[in-house]
């Protein structure tokens, strides 16, 4: 069965309330967990024990501009997620992928970003429904754009698909109606770890590009966006790992993050009205408009590619648009309190 095909199964049963369709055949389970096991025992150690605080206000130097009654407030942005979003493996709070994004918003919009990250390590898309109450608990301060990276946590702990999928879409939806703009970075491609060998290392990847594709499907139908980090995280992080992959050998380095942050901050600036947008979809860079759900799953494969809603309806369903967004670097933010 095609990913495409996979994929809306998955996203029509966490649409409509239908039972986990598993992803791994039964005969594979044996395998696969005496593997998980192997793995277990050689990533996940080294690393910081938790990650580094990055809230505050970025982008001081436009602080004073924002001020002045003529100008617009400073961006409200927040972050949810698991250990990817929370920034996991990294030192230094300037390092972590929030803050990235954050100090590139800002440099975009020529404004300052008040940054709020509520994402917990170990998450999977259950504990999206606290992670947004928390967000949405301050009626004074909704965010204007969300990013939500999760899914990895999903597949190692076996959470059945549609679940998954259904979780997400409903903290897309809550966040949408509360007036947000929202990015989510898709799962992640497990079969890049180090030390994760095979048969397991097939599976993880086949397993993480089918949510990946799911979720895109979820996300797009509540009205947010998606970028594809699988293939991201694949070929580069599997070619560099020593320089991509942090001490902990699961979780990005700071150079890894700042690779997924400048896949997602195009995106993210999108999303605000902030990047230029073409009149059509650049046809030379496999740009176009497609059914959803084949959009999905070619975005799977391929990393920082962005797909949002384009038609409610077509001859197969709802239609998005694939875009292949050019990145752009981001410089290393140095962030102040928030203002309380």
């Amino acid at each position: 069965m095609s990913r495409a095909r996979v994929a809306r199964r998955i996203a029509a049963g966490a649409a409509y309330g239908g039972g986990g369709i598993g992803l791994l055949g039964a005969a594979t389970v044996g395998v696969v967990l005496a593997e998980v096991q192997l793995a277990k025992r050689n990533v996940g150690n080294g690393g910081p024990a938790d990650p580094p605080r990055a809230d505050g206000r970025y982008g001081g130097a436009f602080a004073a501009e924002a001020a002045r009654p003529t100008h617009a407030e400073p961006v409200r942005f927040a972050m949810l997620g698991d250990s990817t979003a929370a920034g996991q493996g990294v030192h230094r709070a300037r390092q972590t992928p929030a803050a990235l994004l954050a100090s590139g918003l800002a440099a975009v919009a020529e404004r300052p970003v008040d940054l709020r990250n509520v994402a917990l390590p170990g998450a999977q898309s259950d504990d999206l429904d606290r992670q947004v109450s928390l967000i949405l608990s301050d009626a004074s301060w909704v965010p204007d754009v969300c990013v939500i990276m999760i899914g990895a946590n999903d597949v190692t702990h076996r959470m059945p698909p549609t679940r998954s999928v259904r979780h997400l879409s409903s903290a897309v939806r809550r966040l949408r109606t509360a007036g947000s703009e929202v990015v989510v970075g898709t799962c992640p491609d497990l079969g890049t770890v180090e030390n994760v060998y095979q048969p397991l290392r097939w599976l993880a990847r086949r397993v993480s590009r089918q949510l990946a594709a799911a979720q895109t499907i979820g996300v797009v139908e509540q009205g947010g966006r998606t970028v594809s980090l699988g293939d991201l995280l694949g070929p580069e992080f599997a070619a560099h790992p020593r320089e991509l992959f942090g001490p902990d050998r699961y979780h990005p380095s700071a150079e890894g993050y700042a690779t997924a942050a400048m896949a997602v901050l195009p995106t993210l600036c999108a999303a605000l009205g902030l990047w230029p947008e073409e009149d059509r979809p650049d046809v030379s860079r496999r740009e176009g408009f497609l059914p959803v759900a084949r959009a999905a799953a070619q975005a799977a494969s391929e990393g920082g590619t962005e797909v949002t809603a384009a038609m409610p309806t077509g001859p197969r369903g709802p239609w998005a648009l694939l875009k292949r967004r050019r990145r752009r670097r981001i410089h290393t933010p140095t962030p102040s309190p928030l203002p309380h």
